[in-house]
């Protein structure tokens, strides 16, 4: 059946749900106001736990949080789909073992952090940055907040920052099962469901098991996290089958997110920026 006939099926005819109040558009849900007044609270929150350990972390604005959320599977010159067809999700691609703030090349969690964390980490002893990102950020380094918020999954998150988003989020928006409301919504819609459907059709084709795109990263994180003893394990300390384990679950992320974003661009991404525009009667932001 051809791509057209899946989405134009008269049985998919469109529901014109309408989106309940006070659901936005942002992440978890929220509206643009919202989303900067969580981000500046938590932020401050952060920043009074590590001065509570001994520690000076300097508050994030919000458009610097925003700036590591967008910096997410971005590098300069490059388009989306090419970053996509080289790096896949960016996710075991990039790895080092290196915290966030020693990186170099691409880490949206460095962006995130902000430049004068960043300095004040890198001018700590060896023994004090380990201590200084178990009390920032618990055992998984790379879920800083601007990670964490930008995947919308707060459950990797841990130590001050997840102190934090405690205090900040709803106790069921910090579990790994949290989905996005705005997201459950549209994936309700018929037109979804069928253009889901044929997502899943094509991706099993190709050798990939996932019911949803949003399934993916995910997976990808948990295999690596079980790969690197959670993210501690320094690359260039690897034994020579962990380094060619990394290489093949590098390969398949460059070949997963390949297919996947194909195919998002091609019958999701349509479709959902179209029911998208009916439940709020604007364009998708």
């Amino acid at each position: 059946m051809g791509l057209f006939a899946v989405l134009l099926a008269p049985a998919m005819a469109a529901a014109q749900a309408q989106a309940p109040k006070g659901l936005g558009t942002e992440e978890f849900g929220m509206s643009p106001r919202e989303l900067v007044q969580a981000i500046e609270k938590t932020e401050e929150l952060i920043a009074r736990c590590m001065r509570e350990q001994g520690f000076q972390y300097i508050a994030a604005d919000h458009k610097t949080v925003r700036a590591g959320m967008s910096a997410d599977k971005q590098l300069p010159g490059l388009s989306e789909e090419e970053f996509v067809s080289r790096h896949g999700f960016g996710v075991s691609t990039f790895y080092t073992g290196l915290p966030p703030q020693l990186s170099t090349g691409y880490s949206p969690a460095r962006v995130g952090l902000g430049e004068r964390n960043v300095q004040i980490f890198r001018k700590l002893s060896p023994a004090d940055q380990v201590a200084y990102n178990r009390a920032l950020l618990g055992d998984d380094l790379s879920s800083t907040f601007a990670v964490a918020l930008e995947i919308e999954d707060l459950s990797r998150t841990g130590g001050c920052t997840r102190k934090a988003l405690t205090e900040t989020f709803k106790p069921d928006q910090l579990k790994a099962t949290h989905y996005n409301p705005q997201d459950a919504l549209i994936n309700k819609d018929p037109r979804m469901k069928a253009a889901l459907g044929f997502w899943q059709r094509e991706m099993k084709k190709a050798g990939f098991e996932y019911g949803h795109p949003d399934e993916i990263e995910p997976d990808l994180r948990n295999r690596l996290s079980a790969l690197t003893e959670g993210g501690k394990l320094l690359a260039s300390k690897m034994s020579a089958d962990q380094k060619a384990a990394l290489r093949k679950l590098q390969d398949y992320e460059r070949l997963v997110a390949a297919r996947s974003f194909k195919m998002q661009e091609e019958v999701l991404t349509p479709v959902e920026e179209k029911i998208q525009e009916e439940l709020f009667s604007r364009k998708v932001q």
